[in-house]
C-alpha cells in the first residue's frame, strides 16, 4: 500500500521505475482504466496506444465511444524530485482513491487502485488464478 498525499501525489515505487525506458523523461499519462482503476501509461507507450487508437472508425459509434472514453480524463503528470505523480482529482474521484493507493504493474502500463475495490475485485472473481491460467497460456 503507497500513501496518497493531500495533493494527490503519490511515490511512484523504484522498482517500478527502473523498467521505465529514460527516453519518457520521467512523463506519464494517467486515464480512466477498467473496473474503476486507473491506468498509467510511460508516455512511450502511451504513443503506441494512440497510434492504436487512431487506427479505430471514427465512423463507428463504439470506437468513437471508447476513444472519447479513454481520453476524456486523460491527463500528462511529470515525476517530481521525490519520484511522486499527481493524480488529478477527476481521475482520484472516478477510482475512489483517497489515502491509500495499490499499486500494479502490468507490463505496458501501472494500475493504481483503491485497496479495497482492488479487494473486492479480486474476491469477486468467479475462475481462480490457476484455471485461468490453464486457458490463457496454452
Amino acid at each position: 500500500m503507497y500513501s496518497v498525499d493531500d495533493k494527490g501525489r503519490v511515490n511512484l515505487p523504484a522498482k517500478m521505475r527502473k523498467y521505465v525506458s529514460p527516453d519518457t523523461n520521467d512523463t506519464f499519462v494517467l486515464t480512466r482504466g477498467f473496473e474503476k482503476c486507473l491506468f498509467v501509461y510511460p508516455i512511450d507507450e502511451w504513443n503506441k496506444l494512440e497510434e492504436n487508437l487512431r487506427n479505430l472508425s471514427g465512423y463507428d459509434p463504439e470506437h468513437r465511444r471508447f476513444i472519447r472514453t479513454m481520453l476524456e480524463l486523460a491527463s500528462e503528470s511529470q515525476l517530481d524530485a521525490q519520484a511522486r505523480l499527481s493524480i488529478p482529482q477527476e481521475l482520484r474521484e472516478y477510482a475512489n482513491i483517497e489515502s491509500e493507493v495499490r499499486i500494479i504493474g502490468t507490463l505496458d502500463k501501472i494500475e493504481l487502485w483503491n485497496p479495497q475495490i482492488y479487494e473486492e475485485y479480486r474476491n469477486s472473481q468467479p475462475e481462480t488464478y490457476e484455471s485461468i491460467a490453464a486457458k490463457v497460456m496454452k
